[in-house]
């Protein structure tokens, strides 16, 4: 987390300065909206990572293995696509989550699979979706999206099976 963090302040500080040289307060009106986000945001980022971290210590490891772990195979992988179609929120909900659930010995592909799940399926925004474009284009899309998470995580699970990719 280090060079993004780096990346971020660089990016932040050098967009202060550009609106400071702007002149009429335009970098105290940036801060004020940052530091309202960071309120209005600041609780469920708090509570997706209790989350996480309770997913962490609180799911044993042989029945995380059982059924999200890298031997779960397919059936990890469709219950993780399926858990990511449900998770509600953005990604300061599902990435903490997904993070919290790796760590604590869910498979790669399962994880794939159901951050896949979470932003093609988005079973949350269906309702939305519906009542801003329609019964028809909404199934279409979700039909064109159905089956991209299984396959993400199966091929996350094959192609990097034997690397060592963790957090």
């Amino acid at each position: 987390m280090l060079w993004p963090t780096i990346i971020m302040g660089v990016i932040a500080i050098f967009l202060l300065y550009l609106g400071y040289r702007q002149g009429e307060g335009k970098h105290i009106e940036g801060l004020t909206s940052a530091f309202q986000m960071t309120y209005e945001i600041l609780p469920l980022l708090v509570f997706a990572f209790i989350v996480a971290g309770m997913a962490q210590v609180l799911i044993p490891r042989d029945m995380l293995a059982k059924w999200v772990g890298e031997e779960s195979g397919f059936k990890g992988i469709i219950i993780g696509t399926v858990a990511g179609g449900f998770t509600p929120g953005g990604p300061f909900v599902s990435l903490p989550i997904a993070a919290g659930l790796f760590r604590a010995g869910a498979g790669l592909g399962t994880m794939v699979a159901f951050l896949t799940g979470w932003s093609l399926w988005g079973i949350n925004r269906i309702p939305m979706e519906v009542g801003v474009l329609g019964w028809k284009l909404t199934m279409v899309r979700f039909a064109s999206t159905f089956f991209f998470p299984p396959i993400a995580g199966l091929i996350a699970q094959m192609v990097f099976k034997n690397s060592n990719v963790g957090l």
